[in-house]
């Protein structure tokens, strides 16, 4: 199965989402939900993303600041001081590279830098983030969420969810072309997790072509996520499979790009759904 010839223009590249497109997750933080901290110090954090590399990941996302639930704000400058470094080196591989951001501010440096995508929790909410990611050539990816990372998962709303997402997406995407920003730079992603209930999460994978806005791509991130420990248990290092059945359900709703921990069982995972499902 294939979706066709698709790009999408990211900073320095073109992407090609013909095929699933496989992000790898590079958390600089010393309070992750998923590696506590494996990945904080400069050289675990180079030596991560080396082997991603390696392991063919197509994107790396960089995040300096948890928005697991339950989390605080980190400063901009703390922020900053996280993933200026590890952007910097990063910057030498032929690899598009990802910035988990909600702030203005830290988008302009990292920008200035010369990073390919901007990944915001708040799905651009912020006038101000859509003013400095206007001026530049960096892709966006939207993501829905209700709440903030501290009180997300607090008083959840029964809402019919893939019309609330729907919505959110076209009220963001209308302000982008109001802005003159152009919709190849824009990927679409639910927000699996983030201020959903346990059935709201699996009604989003089912039904993700439902709010498939304007043709636009899109991307899922449930690597090792609470949902997943719900049906399973374990704790969440110890969910890949859970995560790689669940990711592969994704693309086979219609996901595009996939945003995971573990890039080699992933990509083998597609490789092997991709030869059933293409076979004659």
């Amino acid at each position: 199965m294939s979706f066709g010839s698709k790009k999408i223009r990211c900073g320095r590249f073109v992407i090609d989402y013909s095929n699933p497109v496989v992000m790898g997750i590079l958390n600089v933080t010393p309070d992750s939900f998923s590696d506590a901290g494996k990945y904080y110090s400069y050289k675990n954090a180079i030596s991560h993303a080396e082997k991603m590399i390696n392991e063919g990941v197509d994107i790396i996302d960089i995040g300096a600041e948890s928005t697991r639930p339950g989390s605080l704000p980190v400063p901009k400058d703390e922020e900053l001081k996280r993933l200026l470094p590890v952007i910097r080196c990063l910057l030498k591989y032929d690899i598009p590279l990802s910035i988990d951001t909600y702030k203005p501010e830290v988008m302009q440096v990292v920008l200035d830098e010369g990073v390919d995508l901007i990944n915001d929790v708040y799905g651009f909410c912020s006038s101000k983030a859509i003013d400095v990611v206007s001026s530049y050539n960096c892709a966006l990816c939207v993501m829905h969420m209700k709440g903030d990372p501290f009180n997300m998962q607090d008083n959840i709303l029964d809402v019919d969810i893939v019309s609330n997402v729907y919505n959110f997406f076209s009220r963001i995407i209308n302000e982008f072309i109001s802005k003159k920003i152009s919709l190849d730079r824009v990927i679409l992603d639910p927000g699996i997790g983030f201020g959903k209930t346990f059935y709201q999460n699996l009604t989003l994978i089912k039904k993700l072509e439902a709010f498939r806005y304007n043709s636009l791509p899109i991307l899922v991130g449930l690597s090792r996520k609470s949902f997943i420990g719900s049906i399973i248990g374990h704790d969440p290092s110890d969910r890949l499979f859970g995560s790689i059945s669940a990711m592969l359900a994704s693309i086979s709703h219609g996901a595009n790009f996939v945003r995971v921990h573990d890039v080699a069982a992933t990509r083998e995972s597609i490789k092997v759904w991709q030869a059933i499902n293409q076979s004659s």
